[in-house]
């Protein structure tokens, strides 16, 4: 079952946002700090409230297996640019002991479905090239890069 989360999701909601965290230590520890402090969590709990983001869980027997950190955007047109409306996954993971079990898969068809209920046309998200399970779950999904950010170190 996929749901909106509440308070009482919050601390299991942080534990699979420690495991993403880890991730990108792991993937790249010259931009990601160790540990996953207090207000790294307390993140989450402003997302609950807030009436332009969501975060959405994956439960199977009681127990929450997978979330979604998600924003309402509405960016106004500027002289560079049109006007865009997107829904936009900040985070999301599953936990290490249950992928590759459909879990992402019923989030990413919970949001699609939310996205067209709010009026969106499109669900946006950015993913880290050194995760390679995530970037073929996004293009199997039908996710297509539109837009890629590159470095050259000096």
């Amino acid at each position: 079952m996929v749901r909106f989360a509440n308070d009482a999701d919050l601390a299991r909601i942080n534990e699979l946002r420690r495991q993403v965290n880890e991730l990108h230590v792991q993937g790249r520890p010259d931009m990601f700090k160790p540990g996953f402090g207090a207000q790294i969590q307390a993140h989450a709990a402003g997302l609950l409230h807030a009436d332009d983001h969501a975060i959405i869980v994956a439960e199977r027997d009681g127990a929450i297996y997978g979330m979604a950190c998600v924003d309402y955007v509405d960016k106004p047109e500027t002289a560079y640019s049109r006007a865009r409306r997107y829904y936009h996954v900040q985070e999301l993971a599953v936990d290490a002991a249950h992928r590759r079990q459909g879990v992402a898969r019923e989030l990413l068809e919970f949001m699609r479905a939310d996205a067209r209920a709010r009026g969106f046309a499109r669900i946006e998200l950015d993913v880290w090239s050194f995760n390679a399970g995530a970037v073929e779950f996004y293009e199997a999904m039908g996710f297509t890069a539109y837009r890629q950010m590159m470095e050259l170190a000096v």
